[in-house]
């Protein structure tokens, strides 16, 4: 009886309320790995989309940026599963996704949307818009690199017209295919959480709607920052006027984001459900900071009101001023997303069953489930992106416009 009471005693530092006996001693099954997983595959979502304002909705201010976000895009794609394999105890069965597929699993399912989306859509739009530029290289670049350049043509080197205008058809086709692609590659993880009803904070319909808001947020978002920094890296001259056109974008995706998201919390508080009294002690007390700091006031309220200051003020701001807000603006809302992210899988696991309690995390430094394998994951993208950029986004065309981008998308 006295072991029990001990047991009881040193567990109660890390639960407040009332919590079931066999939940005392437990930690999330989900940590950081699973945070940082939806938010990568957000990443990706989101930098397609802005790729695809200009090859499908013919965005011409957007040109410069279009092959620097296709590039982001596979960058953190290849880098998508990480988590997922560090997360599982034997990673080395993952081919067995693909050998005995279980159809009615989402997770099992995943693995051939990533295959769909990496493999068919997004490496061949790469394949069409690069072709030409890699044809030209391999004639003119010499030594290890020239040889890549050579590999990557396929031994496709004609340059007609005919040929590149199937070049440009091809592109098309593949963004307008990519769009509800990349809305399935993200969609899929809030739908996986929406669907679990039993748990109140994870359980909503509107959870893979607020998921592909978020995504397209925090990509467009990211396009932002790496423009900026490259021209920075670069010592190039920032083409303003898509600098502005995109944060119009973000602006507008972030104020359709916070819409929705408003609209779930004035729901839960109107329907005031079973578990309702939880998730207020969760929002006042366990998430205060990761939420309303981090996710409302740093990754929403402060980049709308720089954003929405510029929509209605441009002329007005020097474009150092605007430069400097546009890129603050874009971090902070990756940091609100990420918070985001955080608040939904470790909140939801926070909770007691019974509605009455909830329990304590604390992150690891090291091992499986630890924050140091979870920030080097997030460091590898980058580290891709510089190898992309380097390889086929060189100084001399740094960020050009497409060449043979199409007049309008039906006339490719």
């Amino acid at each position: 009886m006295n072991e029990v009471t001990n047991i009881v005693v040193e567990a109660l530092p890390q639960v407040q309320g009332y919590v079931y006996p066999n939940e005392a001693g437990l930690h999330p099954v989900w940590s950081t790995l699973i945070v940082i997983y939806p938010y990568i595959t957000g990443l990706v979502a989101g930098a397609f989309i802005m790729a695809s304002l200009v090859r499908v909705f013919n965005v011409k201010a957007l040109a410069p940026v279009y092959r620097l976000s296709m590039l982001t895009a596979l960058a953190f794609l290849l880098c998508a599963t990480l988590p997922l394999l560090c997360h599982l105890g034997h990673p080395e069965r993952c081919y067995e996704i693909m050998m005995t597929p279980h159809m009615t699993s989402p997770m099992a399912i995943f693995g051939f949307v990533y295959a769909w989306y990496l493999m068919a859509v997004l490496l061949l739009e790469l394949w069409f818009d690069f072709r030409q530029d890699f044809v030209k290289w391999s004639k003119t670049t010499p030594g290890f690199q020239g040889l890549i350049y050579r590999v990557l043509t396929l031994g496709v080197t004609d340059l007609s017209e005919k040929s590149v205008r199937l070049d440009m058809k091809m592109e098309w086709i593949l963004s307008i295919v990519g769009i509800p692609s990349a809305f399935l590659l993200h969609g899929y993880v809030g739908f996986i959480f929406g669907s679990i009803k039993a748990n109140p904070w994870w359980g909503n319909v509107l959870m893979p709607i607020m998921f592909i808001l978020s995504a397209i947020v925090s990509g467009i978002a990211l396009c932002v920052f790496n423009y900026i920094v490259l021209t920075w890296i670069r010592r190039k001259t920032v083409d303003m006027r898509c600098l502005d056109t995109m944060a119009m974008f973000l602006f507008y995706a972030l104020l359709v984001d916070a819409v929705v998201e408003t609209l779930d919390v004035l729901h839960r508080g109107f329907a005031a459900e079973e578990g309702f009294a939880v998730l207020q002690t969760m929002i006042r007390e366990k998430l205060f900071y990761t939420l309303n700091i981090g996710q409302v006031l740093v990754g929403t309220l402060l980049p709308l009101l720089m954003l929405g200051l510029l929509q209605l003020l441009r002329r007005r701001v020097p474009e150092a001023a605007r430069r400097t807000m546009i890129f603050c603006s874009g971090a902070m809302i990756m940091f609100g997303v990420l918070m985001m992210r955080w608040n939904v899988v470790m909140g939801g696991q926070f909770f007691s069953k019974s509605f009455r309690g909830v329990m304590s995390y604390k992150m690891e430094f090291a091992g499986q489930e630890g924050w140091l394998i979870s920030v080097a994951i997030l460091c590898l993208p980058p580290i891709i992106l510089t190898v992309l950029v380097k390889l086929f986004l060189s100084e001399s065309e740094h960020l050009k416009p497409s060449e043979h981008l199409p007049e309008t998308g039906a006339n490719s």
